[in-house]
């Protein structure tokens, strides 16, 4: 995760958060760049806790900036591992965290004839909107290279539903899987 290095290449850029809509374009990008032969490059952007909207919260403890960088790495490495079972991708490129806002920095990153953006799509209501610009917009609006948007998982949506109704405490509907368990083959 140090400066990149150049190289002839196609690559495969990916924004990388640690969200789970990140790991499945990430898992996306991968299957991207092999069947390009592209380079994977997935990114981390990260910002110091004291822009924007963190900066109006009172500090939660003084933590410098060199700290703030290991820990966007450390949270790149854990991405990784997640998808990859491993720190590393398994497929040539190189992993980036790069200081900026998610947007700038990916178009920046991904500035080469031939490059491939993969963002995470999907799943922001209309309160994270209005107080979060979106990744993908800016990417789609400013990108010198083709931008590949990954929808979420379908299983997501559904499991945040779940978890609203657990969370709310209101009786899970179970009648489909009763349905689908009486209507299943016998085991041979």
């Amino acid at each position: 995760m140090s400066e990149p290095r150049p190289s002839p290449l196609p690559r495969v850029v990916v924004g990388v958060s640690g969200s789970p809509g990140s790991l499945t374009a990430l898992a996306r990008a991968a299957g991207e760049a092999r069947s390009r032969g592209a380079e994977l490059w997935p990114v981390l952007a990260w910002e110091p806790p004291d822009t924007g909207l963190t900066a109006r919260r009172p500090p939660v403890a003084a933590v410098p900036t060199g700290e703030w960088e290991l820990l966007a790495a450390q949270r790149l490495r854990d991405a990784l591992g997640e998808v990859f079972g491993r720190p590393d991708t398994g497929i040539p490129g190189q992993a980036l965290v790069v200081r900026g806002a998610p947007g700038p920095a990916l178009v920046r990153t991904a500035d080469r004839d031939g490059d491939l953006l993969v963002l995470g799509a999907g799943g922001r209501g209309r309160l994270r909107r209005a107080l979060w610009p979106s990744v993908g917009r800016y990417c789609l609006a400013h990108a010198g290279c083709p931008v590949l948007a990954v929808p979420p998982s379908p299983l997501a949506a559904a499991l945040t539903a779940l978890h609203r109704r657990n969370a709310l405490r209101l009786r899970l509907d179970t009648g489909h899987l009763e349905h689908e368990f009486d209507t299943a083959p016998p085991d041979a």
